[in-house]
């Protein structure tokens, strides 16, 4: 049986991860505004990738070592939203996200805001909502597509139609986007008509 902790565990390695998730945005905003040329890609994919791997571990090792706590559980989302919105927003930036395609992250974007907002809801009405295998798939297309968009032009160098597989992605993921969105909403205004 999974035993929560009943106060923050502020440097156990599962929060030390999510801190340092938190601590990504900033850097990878840093290494596309401030490096030149590829380097400043390779910068922001690494750090991307690295974000991106925490966010498994802290969780699977928060269940694992018991060391779950109410500050993870805050945080971790936290710090999800910010990487995805960060990495997109400076995608669109610096026009790797162009023309149409911005639409497709704007509906990611949108859907982050709406679902922490319905979540907090909820949770005001100790209505549980479980991750659903497909916005499991969601967040997977979303990150690797957002990691090829980082990698963009750097990348079509190395191996042609690298951005344009991003793109794909990208609107695979907006599509999965508004399909779980579309759950989380339905759930969030049947609960608000009958309370």
């Amino acid at each position: 049986m999974e035993r929560t902790a009943t106060r923050p565990i502020l440097t156990s390695l599962p929060n030390v991860l999510t801190y340092g998730r938190i601590l990504a945005v900033p850097a990878l905003v840093a290494a596309l505004l401030f490096l030149q040329g590829d380097s400043a890609r390779w910068t922001a994919l690494s750090l991307f990738v690295v974000a991106s791997i925490t966010d498994f571990f802290d969780g699977y090792l928060a269940r694992a070592w018991e060391q779950q706590s109410a500050l993870g559980r805050m945080l971790d989302p936290i710090a999800d939203k910010l990487l995805v919105s960060a990495a997109l927003m400076m995608l669109v930036y610096d026009h790797t996200i162009a023309d149409w395609s911005v639409i497709a992250a704007i509906i990611i974007m949108s859907r982050e805001i709406l679902v922490s907002g319905l979540r907090e809801f909820l949770a005001e009405l100790k209505v549980p909502v479980p991750v659903t295998l497909l916005a499991k798939w969601k967040t997977t297309a979303q990150m690797v597509a957002i990691g090829v968009l980082l990698a963009g032009p750097t990348g079509d160098k190395l191996l042609a139609g690298v951005t344009t597989a991003g793109l794909a992605l990208l609107w695979i993921a907006a599509v999965l986007t508004l399909w779980t969105g579309y759950d989380y909403l339905k759930a969030g205004v049947r609960h608000a008509v009958e309370h």
